[in-house]
């Protein structure tokens, strides 16, 4: 875990949390391994939490079990899984769909899973598309921090990229101003689950990860999601303005029975 002496309440004030705070705070915590469909479910529960004022900007900071998830173009990902559901089963993943724009994609021990719960106007990026545009940006920076070059703002292929290797993923929702789902940056990834699909919908277009370019896969010394995502919520304050402020996995995960009694449909 982060050192535990920065840990901080989850519930600020509402003062701190609302528009225009000059504290600018964005509580960040390392939740360690959540399942998928956990991790949708408190992502609602903070989503909501955070239209109302009760918390400001969270940064999720995380790794999922082996899932291959769909998103909005429901029938275009599902085409794009290529393998039958025997080999999927085989490798103990499962197939989920969310509410977050894009194709299918994969999600799985070695990647970190970077989702914002921030107010999206508040941020010194102005609307959804250069909100993505610096997420992009978390991801090229974090690989520059292990030495290697990555650039992203490619026409129809969000992401990061190095040469036509997709080193990381963006998929988006935005719901009254709210931003979830967010990055998947592959650290230490085992590349061989994305042969099982055509991520994101991309034909002819590889995929690698921070370890991989390092000629580290698959060695002791590769880099982990927990040591990246100390890197990206530095990155993520830099980029976004944040005062970076760490609180404990626990109290994040307890706002999701705290929330769910006033979450029907609050959209």
């Amino acid at each position: 875990h982060f050192p535990a002496s920065a840990a901080r309440s989850v519930e600020l004030s509402a003062s701190s949390a609302g528009m225009g705070s000059t504290a600018a705070v964005c509580q960040f915590a390392w939740l360690g391994q959540l399942g998928y469909t956990h991790g949708l479910r408190l992502q609602r529960a903070l989503v909501l939490a955070r239209q109302v004022g009760r918390i400001p900007d969270t940064l999720l900071l995380l790794e999922h079990p082996p899932v291959f998830t769909l998103g909005k173009r429901r029938e275009e990902a599902e085409r794009n899984i290529i393998a039958g559901s025997d080999a999927i089963r085989a490798m103990g993943a499962t197939i989920e769909e969310c509410d977050r724009g894009g194709d299918v994609t994969y999600h799985g021990p070695g990647q970190l899973v970077a989702y914002p719960i921030v107010h999206v106007s508040d941020l010194p990026q102005r609307g959804v598309r250069k909100y993505v545009e610096a997420l992009e940006d978390v991801m090229i920076e974090a690989a520059g921090a292990y030495g290697l070059v990555a650039s992203g703002r490619r026409a129809e292929e969000t992401g990061a990229w190095i040469g036509n290797r997709k080193l990381g993923a963006v998929g988006v929702r935005v719901s009254k101003r709210i931003s979830s789902h967010g990055i998947a940056l592959n650290v230490c990834t085992d590349l061989r689950a994305f042969g099982l699909i055509v991520p994101c919908g991309l034909k002819d277009r590889g995929v690698t990860s921070i370890a991989a370019e390092l000629g580290l896969e698959g060695l002791p010394v590769a880099p982990t999601a927990e040591e990246a995502a100390r890197k990206v919520q530095h990155i993520f304050g830099d980029i976004y303005e944040r005062r970076m402020v760490e609180v404990e996995g626990e109290g994040i995960l307890s706002l999701l029975s705290a929330a769910a009694a006033d979450t029907d449909d609050i959209e």
